[in-house]
């Protein structure tokens, strides 16, 4: 556990120094990220999936609608729900700063062969699922 969490550290620092000049946080980027591959979710929902309280998401998703990358709307199926998506700003936002993630994670693996890597990322998902099952 103790390796993960200071790989966690490690590209952590490195996020940090892309975002910082935006004013995004790495878990305000995060919470993008997740709306990019599920869109309309709730703010309970976009917690769960950027590992992050409610009460930080409540947070986070103010500011990130303040800033224009993601918009509230009222669920049609259920009046009281508001569903969470991204703005064409947040898309941008992610598309700007993917080569500077990507370089991020290709440094991560640079000392892996490729097989090294296709079975961390096997790896990586089979304990992420297992922990979700908990």
């Amino acid at each position: 556990m103790y390796e993960i969490k200071q790989v966690e550290l490690a590209v952590r620092a490195l996020m940090d120094e892309v975002l910082r000049p935006t004013g995004v946080t790495a878990l305000q980027y995060t919470a993008l990220t997740v709306l990019a591959r599920r869109d309309g979710l709730t703010s309970a929902e976009l917690a769960r999936n950027s590992f992050v309280t409610a009460q930080t998401m409540t947070d986070m998703v103010g500011a990130l609608e303040r800033r224009e990358l993601i918009v509230r709307t009222q669920d049609p199926a259920h009046g009281r729900r508001l569903l969470i998506s991204l703005t064409d700003k947040g898309r941008t936002f992610l598309e700007e700063h993917a080569a500077a993630f990507a370089a991020i994670e290709e440094q991560m693996v640079s000392r892996l062969s490729k097989e090294e890597r296709t079975s961390l990322h096997d790896m990586l998902n089979r304990c992420r699922a297992a922990l979700a099952d908990h």
